[in-house]
């Protein structure tokens, strides 16, 4: 596609381009809406809310303590082990504002990976959760960090709501294991220790890297996409130009249920909201529905970004459905595709059409969405401000309009690389900055795009990205195996849920129950498969690559969707 194709493509009002020069560096971003909406709520969790004001003062007190407390040099990568709690949004621009790289940790996951993430980033400081505490403890004698800041869900609270919080937490259920980290400090007392004192504020320039945000690869091997300071105000300000149109600034109320740790919920509420001084209700466990709804039933909320799986959870609440959603107006959808039952369904309980959207890590993330001014369900929309995109054969051949082809992606959001993969990067990043997603697509006359269907063998559930080679690598360590291969499979709930096909070596034996035990002791709870089948061998190319499509199309036919 030329690059003037899409220029008339957006709706009244809505720029074809955006300047992502337009601020130095997410420092500025943050000084500026923090000072503008002072007053303003920023993040409301456990009923406890932060003005912008305050945010701004908690996450110096927590950047005086990082540069005054210890030995971290600008630059260093701090790991960032956090749900969905007030502590988050300090602690991250806390570090920027310190001068240090984040790299956002998913608070499931096991020993293994988090071992594997730390020293690929070369961490060397976690913060995390006291529930998460005592696998640190196993892990960081094999890693470089050298800083552990500690917390309890409760620890942003007034004192006595704190103490009650963090007791039941840990005594009645019993969610916080036993640890020993002597050189761990309380997140409380790093506060404490750096409040009143003035923070030397980074002063980054606009292409170094803010985040390192891990994503998993066709190889299985968890990557960090290196996101500028640029990449992400370039996307922040393409969501603000399409998606948040018809959002007033300092006046919204947004519901973030999805994790922050997560490239699509950090950008759109860390990012985006934060340039507009818009309120993010942080949902900290959204699996607890019932806790959930008592949550919402407290806001007046104008907008929720949820994915597929939450939407189908919610609609079948009979809770849910008496909620007030006389204010809102604006809801989004990403990270796995939108089914149009769904769609259909949340708008008859909540009047509000869901708006869908496209991206991936290595785009900061977002790549295109449907303007609430025109949804086309079904597809994802049109590219945002600032970005082309086009689809290739398999030689690398531009293709016309309407053919199916790998979908390329070229804009400002796009990632700097993969941290120390060069190899890597070119693989996926082309010399004159296109990005080949792996998925592919199609181009409509209008503009809209519609994905048809995945290059890769990647596994999506529930919008987290599960790789098969990952699961393949965790599964032949079990004793006893001899052949294995993973797929996804469709489910209502999740979208696709895992399966995995064993061939047992002779003369040994295995059950389900043993895979799924050496599954769970290994990988995060979404990359579990849901089943199990034991086979005497598997399909295999003449070299021996096992065919994962074949054994995909087989349960398809199964299913009666082939």
């Amino acid at each position: 596609m030329t690059e003037n194709f899409w220029k008339d493509k957006y709706p009244v009002g809505v720029a074809a381009e955006i300047d992502p020069d337009q601020y130095p560096n997410i420092q500025a971003v943050l000084k500026q809406s923090c000072q503008r909406f002072a007053d303003k709520p920023a993040f409301s969790n456990l009923g406890k809310t932060l003005t912008y004001g305050e945010l701004y003062e908690l996450s110096g007190a927590f950047a005086a303590y990082l540069q005054q407390h210890t030995d971290l040099q600008p630059g260093d990568r701090i790991a960032v082990q956090l749900p969905n709690v007030l502590q988050y949004p300090v602690v991250v621009f806390g570090a920027m504002r310190a001068g240090f790289i984040v790299v956002n940790t998913n608070p499931l996951y096991t020993a293994r990976e988090m071992e594997h993430q730390f020293n690929d980033s070369g961490a060397k400081a976690l913060i995390c959760l006291a529930n998460m505490a005592h696998l640190a403890e196993e892990v960081l004698p094999k890693t470089g960090v050298r800083h552990v800041v500690v917390t309890e869900v409760g620890d942003m609270l007034p004192p006595l709501k704190r103490l009650l919080v963090n007791s039941v937490v840990k005594y009645v259920k019993k969610m916080v294991p036993a640890y020993n980290l002597p050189q761990a400090v309380k997140f409380t007392e790093a506060l404490a220790k750096g409040r009143g004192k003035a923070p030397q504020d980074a002063n980054p320039a606009s292409g170094d890297v803010a985040v390192l945000q891990y994503t998993g690869g066709t190889t299985g091997v968890a990557k960090g996409a290196m996101l500028t300071h640029r990449n992400l105000i370039a996307n922040m300000l393409q969501c603000k130009e399409l998606m948040g149109a018809n959002l007033d600034e300092g006046r919204e109320t947004v519901v973030a249920p999805l994790p922050l740790y997560h490239i699509y919920a950090f950008t759109f509420h860390c990012m985006a909201m934060m340039l507009n001084g818009c309120h993010n209700v942080l949902i900290t466990n959204p699996r607890d529905l019932p806790g959930m709804i008592r949550d919402l039933e407290k806001y007046r909320f104008t907008g929720f970004v949820g994915l597929n799986t939450l939407f189908v959870a919610l609609c079948s609440n009979e809770d849910f459905r008496r909620l007030d959603f006389s204010q809102l107006k604006l809801t989004l959808s990403g990270g796995m595709a939108l089914q149009l039952a769904t769609a259909e369904r949340w708008k008859e309980v909540t009047g509000c059409p869901i708006c869908e959207g496209y991206g991936m890590t290595e785009t900061s993330p977002v790549v295109s969405v449907n303007p609430f001014q025109n949804i086309q369900v079904g597809t994802i929309g049109i590219p945002l401000p600032s970005t082309q995109c086009k689809v290739i054969d398999d030689e690398g051949n531009d293709l016309p309009m309407g053919a199916i082809g790998e979908l390329c992606v070229k804009g400002p959001q796009v990632m700097k690389g993969y941290w120390q993969r060069q190899e890597a990067t070119d693989d996926i990043l082309t010399a004159d900055g296109w990005l080949k997603t792996g998925d592919i697509a199609v181009i409509q006359d209008d503009g809209y795009m519609r994905i048809v269907d995945r290059k890769k063998d990647m596994i999506l559930v529930s919008g987290f990205n599960v790789y098969p080679n990952e699961l393949e690598d965790v599964l032949a360590t079990l004793p006893g195996v001899l052949q294995c291969a993973a797929i996804g499979v469709p489910d209502e709930k999740s979208g696709e849920a895992i399966k995995v096909f064993v061939v047992v070596k002779p003369g040994e034996s295995l059950t389900k129950e043993q895979v799924m035990d050496h599954m769970r002791a290994n990988v995060t709870g979404y990359k579990v498969p849901r089943s199990v089948e034991f086979r005497d061998s598997l399909p295999t190319t003449n070299v021996g690559k096992i065919l994962r499509r074949e054994l995909r199309d087989e349960e398809l036919k199964k299913l009666g969707k082939k």
